[in-house]
Order: structure tokens, then C-alpha cells, then sequence
């Protein structure tokens, strides 16, 4: 396969998601919801009905367009690159983007699921403050949402550390196909692939990485890596939009980091009710004041028909 500008695609199916996974609507439906679920689901619709609403998703919310999460009940371990080591080991920054170079192709082409679409249909209704995400998909935005704040950025975007240009990750892939003939070809089975489109490769020792067509600097996705900091007026745009809101839905994050449990015990400081939809434990849930344990695009799906009008 060569890159976009003379790539030869099959059929694209708008239902496939990464390395084969497919993407799903809600798991046998809203019919297929348990009487205790749907008790708990009418409780969040008690709870945050007839006011307006701030959302905070994370990976959870993607796995239903075929994106694997980080910390999953059924998630395979994970050892995310630090941005001390993408800066500083110049094997270790190769063999990272030998492994976006992959995963990227498969990223981009994955589908917002019926989670993705309640959320929008929620703001359209004008039930919503905004979307605070997690990931950097952007597949809320392909959902139709418009107040979205990408906390960690995302992941169809390119920066140089030096002269600060951006760049569309298509075209870095242009560059990286033209350096690097054949590769996407060789790799073309790459395993699981990361949320931040790092994918499973191996063969990554003769990768040739691309300079930043401005400058010649190092070149870097733009999105927050683990040991990087938020941009500041990042957090302070997610914090106005929990503070223009009544309350606080999350779904599909486990909240493992301060990136956006802050979020959560911001609200729970200021007496705001919290909900939490998401499989297994979360490092949030003494502050919630509801915790659901069902399907993320199921119980987003069924709030969206659900909650009344303002």
C-alpha cells in the first residue's frame, strides 16, 4: 500500500475498526439491558435531568468503534511511551513512529459508535455545557459534536518541538510512506494497536523518521504524552465548562490519572452531583454520586432518549 495520494483502498466498510475489530452498536440493544441497569439508568435520569449537563469520556467510550482501552476489564497490559523518552532516545522516538506509521492507517479509519452519537444528539438538544474527552480519536467531533475539548490533543495532528509548526498527520504520512517504501506493507498485520495509535511492530531498528518540513526539528504527535503536562488554558477551558454545569456525567474512563479525576473532585467540591458509567472500578467512585456498571454506548444511548427537555 502506498500512501493517500496513490493508495489503492478496498471497499471501505464504515462498520470496520482497528486490525479487524469491528465496530459495534450497543450490545443487543437497549432491549438487552437488565431491569437492575435500566433501575440504575432512571436513577441518573432523577439525578441529572432539567439541567444542564458536563461530559467527561475516556478510552472506555471507543472501544465500541474497535479501539482498544488502557485499563479495560478485558485490556491487555500496556507500557504507554513517556515523553522523557520520545525526547531523549532517539531508538526509542524510531520505534515509536514506526508504530504510529501503522497504527495511524488503522486509527483513522475507525467509526463513531452509538455512544458517540447520544453524546452529540445530548448537546444538540442543548443538554450539555461541552465534552471534555480523554482520547484523541476525534471521534466526538465525527459524531456531530461542536463543544469538544481534546484534553490530551489528538491524534490527527503533528508538531515540531523546535520551530512549533503543525502539520496534518496525513501529510507526515506522505513523508514517512516516502522514506520508508514497502513498510506499511511488510506490517501490514500489526496486532493490537493503542488508543493513541501505537501498534503492535516489531521490526522497527531500520525506520526512518521524518523531519519537520519547516525546520529539519523533531517532529511529535500532538497529543500529551504520559509525563507531559496539559497545556494550562486546556484545563482552564475544561474547568469553565464543569463550572457552567449543574452536574457531571463520565463515561468510559477509569480515571487512573489526574488529567481528569481533577475533574471530578472539582465538581464533588462544589456540591455538584457526579455520575459515573463505566465497567468495573473507577479511582473516582467515592465522589460519584451514582455508579453504573453497564455498557457505555448502551447507558449513553439510553440517557439520550431518556432525559427531558430543559
Amino acid at each position: 500500500m502506498t500512501s493517500d495520494a496513490g493508495e489503492q483502498h478496498p471497499q471501505h466498510n464504515p462498520r470496520l475498526g482497528l486490525t479487524g475489530f469491528a465496530s459495534k452498536e450497543p450490545a443487543g440493544g437497549l432491549a438487552a439491558l437488565r431491569a437492575s441497569e435500566i433501575a440504575q439508568l432512571d436513577a441518573a435520569v432523577e439525578i441529572l435531568g432539567g439541567q444542564r449537563i458536563a461530559v467527561l469520556t475516556g478510552a472506555g467510550l471507543s472501544t465500541d468503534s474497535g479501539i482498544p482501552d488502557y485499563r479495560g476489564p478485558t485490556s491487555v497490559p500496556r507500557n504507554p511511551m513517556t515523553y522523557q523518552q520520545f525526547v531523549g532516545d532517539e531508538t526509542l522516538r524510531r520505534r515509536y513512529w514506526a508504530r504510529n506509521h501503522v497504527g495511524w492507517r488503522h486509527l483513522r479509519h475507525a467509526d463513531p459508535n452509538a455512544g458517540h452519537t447520544a453524546v452529540a444528539r445530548m448537546e444538540h438538544r442543548g443538554l450539555l455545557t461541552g465534552v471534555i474527552t480523554q482520547n484523541v480519536d476525534r471521534l466526538h467531533s465525527s459524531a456531530g459534536s461542536r463543544q469538544v475539548i481534546d484534553l490530551h490533543g489528538t491524534f490527527d495532528r503533528v508538531i515540531c518541538l523546535q520551530c512549533a509548526s503543525a502539520f496534518p498527520r496525513q501529510a507526515i504520512a506522505v513523508l514517512l510512506e516516502a522514506l520508508n517504501p514497502g513498510y506499511l506493507e511488510r506490517e501490514s498485520d500489526a496486532g493490537d494497536v493503542a488508543p493513541d495509535a501505537d501498534a503492535d511492530v516489531n521490526d522497527t531498528a531500520g525506520f526512518v523518521m521524518a523531519p519537520c518540513p519547516a525546520c529539519g526539528g523533531m517532529l511529535k504527535p500532538d497529543f500529551v504524552y504520559f509525563g507531559e503536562n496539559v497545556p494550562r488554558d486546556r484545563v482552564a477551558d475544561a474547568y469553565r465548562m464543569v463550572d457552567d454545569a449543574k452536574s457531571l456525567l463520565v463515561a468510559g474512563s477509569s480515571l487512573t490519572v489526574m488529567s481528569g479525576l481533577r475533574f471530578v473532585r472539582h465538581a464533588f467540591k462544589a456540591q455538584k452531583p457526579v455520575v459515573i458509567i463505566n465497567r468495573g472500578q473507577t479511582r473516582g467512585d467515592e465522589f460519584a454520586s451514582l455508579l453504573i456498571d453497564v455498557g457505555v454506548s448502551e447507558g449513553l444511548t439510553y440517557l439520550a432518549e431518556r432525559l427531558p427537555d430543559l
